[in-house]
């Protein structure tokens, strides 16, 4: 019986712990979560985080980091920061430019509820600013981005894609919406988005996986500027329609401090705190037109999106549209 009472005298501080360590999210983050139409014709669908770093070698000026943790996880992937920090990319084991494409480079489809099997490809980050004021962000993971063709020339294509959704809420009501596009993006009220009786629908660009808040071709020659025709286009449509709750790791952020606090104690918050790139860096000799390459390097992850805005758009001026442009 002593021991006994030794061992559970043990756990206590563990378990207390646990629950001091996990975060609450509020009801209404899902309940007004955003819904994403896939574009009919897009090869590059969702993918599993994991399942990236399952595909990759972290590398610094090409060549393989000596001394990095293998297997290489969502719960270690903080370690690489100190073994070459923003200079880090997750590169691919074939290669941007390989011939065939590797198979994982599509992502995986959703089904009819809208999962993504059992891969996890989206974050939800919430944070409270006080006084009843709380940004939901939302983060899709897409293995592979598919970049723009002008003039006939493709550009802009990188491994590893992160795209967001941000809902700023004012004591448990929606007030508006960031779609992230490209450099920048647009806002919108709640009120004037097509939904899904409560959740709004993000139309996910084909290839790019910028986000629109209507269906059809959208021009983003000029950042934060929706066209309906241009140099740059983008196109949405309903394909698959993807519910990116349904595999989703949750956290909140304070701003103050810095740190992410997961939703359940086997949440993975270590790769939160990756400052590298998810993807290739951009290959050696890749030439450029006009500044621009058709292999670029792969992105940074949530941590750099901003997170603590002040407006509704991550930078200024900030227009927060009460209507939907170029609608159908």
């Amino acid at each position: 019986m002593r021991h006994l009472i030794l061992y559970m005298a043990t756990l206590a501080p563990l378990t207390t712990s646990l629950v001091q360590s996990t975060a609450i999210i509020p009801s209404y983050v899902y309940e007004y979560a955003p819904l994403v139409w896939l574009h009919s014709q897009d090869a590059y669908r969702p993918g599993d985080m994991q399942a990236q770093l399952d595909h990759t070698t972290p590398e610094v000026n090409w060549t393989a980091i000596q001394g990095a943790p293998s297997p290489l996880t969502l719960n270690n992937l903080d370690q690489l920061n100190s073994l070459g920090n923003t200079s880090v990319y997750l590169t691919s084991h074939e290669g941007i430019t390989a011939s065939p494409e590797p198979a994982w480079f599509r992502g995986i489809m959703p089904d009819a509820e809208g999962r993504i099997s059992n891969g996890t490809g989206c974050a939800i980050i919430v944070v409270d600013h006080g006084k009843g004021n709380v940004d939901a962000f939302y983060f899709y993971f897409y293995p592979y981005n598919k970049g723009d063709i002008v003039l006939g020339m493709e550009f802009g294509d990188h491994i590893g894609d992160w795209e967001h959704n941000m809902i700023r809420f004012a004591n448990g009501t929606p007030q508006a919406i960031w779609f992230s596009q490209h450099a920048s993006g647009q806002a919108f009220t709640y009120n004037a988005l097509e939904k899904k009786g409560k959740r709004p629908y993000s139309y996910s660009g084909n290839g790019t996986h910028a986000n629109y808040a209507v269906k059809g071709q959208h021009d983003h020659t000029i950042p934060g500027l929706n066209l309906p025709t241009g140099f740059l286009l983008d196109y949405t449509d309903r394909g698959p329609l993807w519910d990116p709750t349904l595999n989703a790791y949750a956290y909140t952020y304070d701003p103050t401090t810095g740190i992410f606090t997961p939703s359940s104690p086997d949440t993975p918050v270590a790769w939160l705190e990756f400052n590298g790139r998810w993807g290739d860096d951009q290959p050696p000799g890749e030439p450029t037109i006009f500044g621009e390459a058709k292999y670029v390097a792969g992105p940074d992850g949530p941590k750099f999106k901003t997170l603590d805005r002040k407006y509704v758009c991550p930078s200024t001026p900030c227009v927060v549209l009460p209507f939907r442009i170029f609608a159908e």
